[in-house]
């Protein structure tokens, strides 16, 4: 059983070394910055420890006993290996290396995050990624992945921790030749004659978040729709003529200034829906995954990620 079990262990161990390196205990504490008496004390403090005398003590010098000698090799190997374990961390922190894995959704990772990491990529060559593109909802412990992009509203978890990044508003829109066949709808109600496009998660739809006339968020379900599970799609079939769909800003923007997508029901739009970053509780941020953290932070700052 292995009696090194404190910070003093470690400290006497310290001490031993450079009073065997030293001519005396005097010159030992002028390099350790204590007092000779400390230096002594602890000296006998890890002798008393391991059992044995470590020194030979005398007026004129300081020298190692035969168990002394080999503890002072054993000592100054396990240093060199702990300073060696020091550096090559600070290493990697100024040249972190290594494979993130990282899940996004669809659209907005391929648009506009991928602009993001292939310059993050060029700065940092020894990091590679494995990205994938998801819609649906996945579990990064499960998937073992060190960090996850969603836009949702969290509650706290003991499993995840989250940094928000920015939000975007959701908006509903239709193609001009869907509106020219089916009429602009006006209020809620009008929806039911309409077709819409819904997201598709976990065999179920995923319901519309809008205000309704007292100002208050609901989650609205049309009585006729299509279900899509991918964003590029729902966004292809939109712009096809094919129904009205909700989407968030960064996805129609362009349509919408381009004249391609019209916003619909605008006075009904819900509060803008956050994008946040995940990553397990039980993974630590090393250098590698912290530094990517870091960039999209810089990125939100500047409004990367917002309306």
């Amino acid at each position: 059983m292995s009696t090194f079990n404190s910070d003093e262990s470690l400290r006497g161990i310290t001490t031993f070394v450079v009073a065997a390196n030293s001519a005396s205990f005097t010159e030992a504490s002028e390099k350790l910055g204590i007092t000779k008496s400390a230096v002594g004390k602890s000296i006998a403090r890890l002798e008393e420890r391991l059992g044995t005398k470590l020194f030979h003590r005398s007026t004129r010098k300081l020298s190692l006993t035969s168990d002394g000698e080999a503890y002072f090799a054993s000592c100054t190997t396990a240093l060199e290996i702990l300073d060696s374990a020091e550096n090559s961390l600070s290493r990697r922190k100024e040249s972190p290396s290594g494979v993130v894995r990282m899940d996004m959704p669809a659209f907005f990772g391929r648009h506009l995050m991928m602009p993001i990491l292939i310059n993050f990529s060029q700065r940092y060559p020894d990091i590679r990624f494995e990205l994938s593109f998801n819609d649906r909802l996945v579990d990064p412990i499960e998937e073992g992945l060190d960090l996850v992009l969603r836009f949702s509203q969290l509650k706290s978890t003991n499993e995840l921790k989250s940094r928000r990044l920015g939000e975007q508003y959701l908006y509903l829109c239709a193609s001009p030749t869907y509106l020219k066949r089916y009429g602009t709808p006006q209020e809620l109600a009008d929806l039911n004659h309409h077709i819409c496009l819904m997201g598709y998660r976990c065999r179920a739809p995923l319901a519309w978040q809008l205000k309704d006339a007292d100002e208050k968020i609901i989650s609205y379900l049309p009585e006729k729709f299509h279900q899509i599970g991918d964003g590029d799609a729902l966004l292809n079939a939109c712009l096809g003529g094919m129904g009205i769909v909700q989407l968030p800003e960064s996805m129609v923007k362009d349509h919408i200034e381009n004249n391609t997508l019209v916003p619909v029901l605008p006075k009904f739009m819900p509060e803008p829906i956050p994008l946040h970053i995940l990553w397990p509780c039980s993974k630590a941020l090393v250098p590698k995954v912290r530094l990517l953290v870091d960039e999209l932070v810089e990125h939100a700052k500047q409004g990367s990620f917002s309306h």
